[in-house]
């Protein structure tokens, strides 16, 4: 039988504000368990909950970014469940009556060989508290408490089932998560905590319109747990359906040391947390100027930059996309592109999508942290646009900048002159080598003039070793297909 995957995400963004969403405690990462948990927090009696207006103008920024509705009016309710990390006894949240409404992200999809953009349906996202954590280890077999996370505030985002695979659910969080960073509303730190993916996955008999019974992974931390998760599960649940077994809806948590989720607890209904307005806190009110103002203070959108770069670049709209997957890509890339001149715009494309971004791969580091400046790449290829170097010494070149100590960083000229690698242009110097190199390889000479046309390769490849890949190829080939045909 064949199967459908089918999967929904909820992701929950810590806010980017530095006190907590209904008290001033501060949110910041690594204090001491319990140093930052204010009585508000700790739900003492006769204390009452503050809204954190900062809060909701990050939800606002994100409705705003995603082409959502942000309510005009929107209600706080209590989601009663127990747990030791809840001192409360419910969390505050948000359930009939969202901030933000609809909305979709669409993203670039790398499918069956070919790239596509890909749109998700976004459900919801509203405003919440976090709980505090529940400490398994170093307690001598008891569970201890730290309190410091409870009232963190948090965007919850919430899509329509609308992914289809494992890849595609990564290029989705993927996604989120860039534009939260994008917007500075959330830092992504998927360690700390602030960035967590809950992934519902269900299977169905292709073709039928009824979705499964879904299985909720909590709490995926990276991308590649997040991928491994669900490819576990959409595995899981088909072999336990072809085996005449039936799928439980449950919430499950992954072990990313036996990759294979394992069922946490059974999973509830909205009518298990009963859910009812919040009687300390007064309905969400935001004006329509309220929104206008937030919208004017917004970085430009990764949407409206990618239209841009197509516009005043003259970039294919693939190469735009990418530029503008990250912000600090599309940064970097403008900074090139202003040093070096707009004609330079699709050799920088290039170069940051080949080799800057395989570097930065394979090295482990983030383009905000390239060794490798924006100037720096900028005059090399300025270089290889007046003829001073080829592209095959540029990568030479590139890999001296990359190495050089990051307290004196080199220039593109400092290695090319330092280095010899200055491209060999002049016409007297060139005929005199290929004159040497058409008389030492006599056989492909006689191969070429026959209608072998692969010899011409192997005299290219003679001259460019002769030269030590410092001729100018262009001038090269025009001189020896001058030579040959004499």
């Amino acid at each position: 039988m064949q199967w459908e995957v089918v999967i929904g995400f909820e992701t929950h963004a810590q806010l980017s504000t530095q006190s907590k969403i209904f008290s001033g405690a501060s949110t910041r990462f690594g204090a001491e368990p319990n140093t930052q948990a204010s009585p508000v927090d700790l739900a003492l009696p006769g204390v009452l909950p503050v809204l954190n207006k900062g809060a909701v103008e990050r939800a606002i920024q994100f409705g705003v970014a995603v082409g959502a509705t942000v309510a005009p009016r929107s209600i706080f309710a209590r989601k009663n469940y127990f747990y030791p990390d809840l001192p409360k006894g419910y969390q505050i949240s948000q359930y009939e009556i969202p901030v933000v409404q609809g909305g979709t992200l669409s993203f670039l999809l790398e499918k069956d060989g070919k790239t596509e953009m890909k749109t998700i349906r976004l459900t919801r996202a509203h405003l919440e508290e976090d709980a505090g954590k529940s400490l398994h280890e170093d307690y001598h077999g008891m569970t201890g408490i730290d309190l410091n996370r409870a009232g963190t505030p948090l965007l919850e985002i919430v899509t329509e089932p609308d992914m289809r695979s494992a890849a595609e659910a990564v290029a989705y969080a993927k996604a989120l998560h860039s534009l939260v960073v994008w917007l500075g509303i959330c830092d992504g730190n998927m360690q700390e905590g602030s960035f967590r993916c809950d992934a519902n996955v269900s299977v169905r008999p292709m073709g039928q319109k009824e979705y499964g019974t879904r299985c909720e992974i909590k709490n995926l931390n990276s991308f590649r747990f997040l991928e491994e998760a669900i490819n576990f599960e959409v595995r899981r649940q088909i072999e336990l359906i072809e085996d005449g077994g039936t799928v439980v809806q449950e919430t499950r948590l992954y072990d990313p040391d036996r990759k294979e989720t394992r069922s946490m607890r059974s999973k509830e209904e909205a009518a298990d947390y009963r859910y009812f307005p919040d009687p300390d806190l007064p309905p969400l009110v935001i004006a329509q100027e309220w929104i206008e103002r937030v919208k004017a203070s917004m970085p430009e959108l990764p949407g409206a930059m990618r239209e841009r770069f197509v516009k005043d670049y003259g970039l294919p709209e693939y190469d735009a996309a990418v530029l503008t997957q990250s912000k600090a890509m599309a940064a970097y890339f403008e900074g090139v592109v202003v040093k070096a001149g707009k004609e330079q715009a699709k050799p920088a494309a290039n170069w940051l999508m080949g080799d800057v971004s395989s570097t930065l791969n394979r090295e482990g580091v983030d383009i905000a942290d390239s060794p490798v400046k924006a100037e720096q790449l900028a005059v090399l290829l300025q270089r290889i646009a007046d003829g001073t170097i080829s592209n095959k010494i540029a990568k030479e070149v590139f890999a001296g900048m990359w190495e050089a100590p990051s307290d004196k960083p080199t220039l593109a000229d400092d290695i090319i002159e330092a280095k010899g690698l200055k491209q060999i242009s002049d016409s007297g110097a060139l005929e005199k080598i290929v004159d040497e190199v058409l008389a030492a390889n006599a056989k492909s000479v006689e191969e070429y003039r026959a209608g072998k046309e692969k010899a011409f390769n192997a005299i290219i490849g003679q001259a460019m070793k002769a030269t030590r890949g410092k001729a100018n190829p262009a001038q090269l080939t025009d001189l020896l297909k001058k030579k040959l045909a004499g």
